[in-house]
C-alpha cells in the first residue's frame, strides 16, 4: 500500500514568525495560520469556522519568514504532518499535530515598514496568477518592479 503525507494550507498569520536556533544553529521559525471555513448552516444562515495550525519552518524559509512575514499575512504553506508527544509532569501523555513546511510561499507584498530595517527592501514571491495578467487575461509584456 502507498502511503502518502501532504498538506497544503492556505490562510493568514496569527502572530509575528518566532525565530530560535538548534543547538546547532540551524534557524526555526514556528508560525500559526488561521483558515477560515465559510459554509451554510441548515436555516440558511452563513457561518465562519476557523481552524488554527503550528507550522514549523526551518534553514533558510525560516530566515525568510522572521524578516518579511507579520501578524495578519497570508501564506500558502506545503509541508507534512508531524506528531509531538510528551508526557507532562504528572505522567499524562500528550500528542498534537503540525505541519513542518516545505514550501512556504508569502501571497503578499511586504509592507515598508516591516522590511525597513532591512539594507535593501526585496519583494517576497507573489503566486496570485491575476496580478501577472493584464485585465483582458492576456499576460503583461513589461517587466515589474
Amino acid at each position: 500500500m502507498t502511503t502518502m503525507n501532504l498538506v497544503v494550507l492556505a490562510g493568514r498569520l496569527t502572530r509575528d514568525p518566532r525565530l530560535r536556533q538548534t543547538n546547532g544553529g540551524t534557524p526555526v521559525a514556528d508560525l500559526g495560520v488561521a483558515i477560515n471555513e465559510r459554509h451554510r448552516t441548515a436555516d440558511g444562515r452563513e457561518t465562519t469556522r476557523t481552524c488554527f495550525v503550528d507550522v514549523t519552518v526551518w534553514q533558510r524559509s525560516a530566515d525568510a519568514c522572521s524578516r518579511y512575514l507579520r501578524k495578519g499575512a497570508p501564506v500558502l504553506v506545503e509541508g507534512r504532518l508531524a506528531t509531538d508527544q510528551w508526557t507532562d509532569p504528572e505522567g499524562r501523555s500528550h500528542s498534537r499535530l503540525r505541519v513542518v513546511a516545505e514550501r512556504v510561499q508569502f501571497l503578499d507584498r511586504p509592507r515598508r515598514d516591516t522590511a525597513a530595517h532591512e539594507d535593501t527592501e526585496r519583494p517576497a514571491p507573489v503566486s496570485s496568477a491575476a496580478t501577472d495578467r493584464k485585465t483582458d487575461g492576456r499576460p503583461r509584456t513589461t517587466a515589474r518592479r
